[in-house]
């Protein structure tokens, strides 16, 4: 079996590409190999590689950036994804696409699943939404797993790296206590993702939910990031983490407040439940402080 990956060098590339090696060839590529943002080299590689099985684990991911960037936030998340489709769809080759919890709006009060209506607040989960769209056009096999939260020891900056910089050097941070999700480990995500593979079919082909199991506010999240950080001896001078609000918080983009994802559909077929957001915290923590 040919595999391509996409985002080799992401968080969750980097994750996937150890975990595809034992079901085949795996021709894993990443910005300087495919520009995501240039459709004939899409279609040039696809013919040249002749994948049986492609995952795309790259994607534009600067949320704020993406509100004055549209149109290569556009080109990588809501164009590149359709083409991936098509030219699958040509080679009878199986597509799994990842998108997120930025393609609803965080209006609902209980877990969104994956038949709820979308309505992106911003360009980023509006390209994340146009790329879902432009797979649903072709008639490719495929998965489109929408996750939320993603962080990993792999790739540039995530959430709890962010942290973990800002808690070494101050005493105090200020975290937004009014936007509700579940963190994601990028190792279970990728987990999920390889154990897919062989149940993907032209029945089960679709739209699916994963995360790992849990809510928690990004305040949480901060708290829980030191307390597990501080157990594993990692350097932090922080001493305080003050909860505030999304509004005493403005960014560039607006972001769902509550953006927790039912992943049953998911679970049931591949016949287990997603680990607790905070096991995956831990493992990826112990990851960080291994690498050194």
């Amino acid at each position: 079996m040919r595999i391509l990956l996409t985002g080799k060098n992401g968080q969750l590339g980097s994750e996937l590409q150890p975990l595809l090696t034992p079901l085949g060839e795996v021709f894993a590529v990443g910005r300087d190999t495919l520009d995501l943002a240039k459709p004939d080299a899409i279609s040039s590689l696809m013919a040249e590689i002749q994948p049986n099985i492609v995952v795309n684990a790259a994607a534009y991911t600067a949320v704020d950036k993406a509100e004055t960037e549209t149109d290569l936030a556009t080109a990588i998340n809501g164009i590149a994804p359709g083409i991936l489709a098509a030219e699958s769809q040509r080679i009878n080759a199986k597509l799994i696409h990842v998108s997120t919890d930025y393609v609803f709006d965080g209006t609902q009060s209980h877990p969104y699943v994956e038949t709820d209506p979308t309505n992106p607040l911003g360009q980023y989960g509006a390209s994340k939404l146009a790329g879902e769209q432009a797979i649903l056009a072709t008639d490719a096999n495929y998965a489109i797993i929408r996750t939320a939260w993603v962080y990993g020891a792999g790739g540039t900056g995530n959430f709890v790296k962010t942290m973990l910089r800002l808690g070494g050097e101050r005493e105090e941070l200020k975290v937004v206590m009014d936007q509700v999700g579940t963190p994601t480990w990028t190792g279970d995500l990728a987990t999920a993702i390889v154990r897919l593979i062989p149940q993907l079919n032209s029945e089960t082909s679709g739209i699916y939910h994963y995360t790992n199991s849990g809510v928690t506010s990004w305040y949480d999240f901060a708290i829980a990031i030191f307390e597990e950080a501080k157990l594993l001896g990692l350097p932090l001078k922080i001493q305080q983490v003050i909860p505030i609000t999304t509004a005493e918080y403005p960014t560039p983009a607006r972001r769902p407040a509550y953006s927790v994802l039912n992943g049953k559909k998911l679970a049931t077929l591949l016949g287990n439940h997603p680990p607790q957001w905070r096991s995956g915290l831990r493992t990826m923590l112990k990851t960080l402080v291994n690498q050194g």
